[in-house]
């Protein structure tokens, strides 16, 4: 039988992840003023925790393989983007801005594609996906096309952002990872032809 320790970890690590960008995304929505150096540093932060949440979420195999197929490239991406908010969080509010809305809309649209399979699969909140997965595209693309505005109401917009980003992957994790304690590893059909 396969272990559903690693798929067990990757769904509690995209509830935290999820929760953590809800209440990041809320207060910068709530107190956009604070400090761009805090910003930086806690979404820096998040992403690579969520990227690493990602990674091992590609490699745990979950039942239906929605959520995390994707997640591999989209968790180095992450990294990546993480780290280069981190080498400079007061700095980087407009770099933010382009990398945290190029996540975001690649999030989304990697969950329209996930939606899509789940109506496939017959999961009754497939539409659920598709509708979080719509508003996030939206704001992502809204944040890397940003017209020129004050920084409070960019701040806000990340904000957005994230809390968006944070429910659709919730909704995502909790409607197609399903555990399942004596799932059993996958089996390669091989004929074996003798050569003579």
């Amino acid at each position: 039988m396969r272990s559903v320790i690693p798929m067990r970890t990757a769904k509690v690590g995209y509830v935290i992840s999820s929760i953590l960008f809800c209440f990041f995304g809320l207060l910068l929505i709530f107190y956009p003023e604070i400090s761009v150096t805090m910003i930086g540093t806690l979404i820096g932060v998040s992403m690579i925790f969520f990227g690493i949440v990602k990674i091992i979420g590609y490699f745990s195999k979950d039942l239906f393989r929605l959520a995390f197929q994707y997640d591999l490239a989209f968790g180095i991406l992450l990294i990546v983007l993480g780290v280069i908010v981190l080498t400079k969080p007061d700095k980087i509010i407009s770099f933010l801005c382009v990398a945290l809305g190029i996540a975001i809309l690649a999030d989304g649209l990697f969950k329209i594609q996930i939606s899509v399979d789940s109506k496939s699969f017959g999961i009754d909140r497939w539409w659920l996906i598709m509708i979080a997965a719509v508003l996030t595209v939206f704001i992502g693309l809204l944040l890397i096309f940003r017209p020129e505005n004050a920084a409070l109401t960019i701040t806000m917009m990340v904000g957005i952002g994230l809390v968006l980003d944070g429910i659709m992957s919730l909704i995502t994790v909790l409607s197609t990872v399903k555990i399942v304690r004596h799932q059993q590893p996958d089996i390669i059909d091989v004929k074996h032809f003798e050569i003579r």
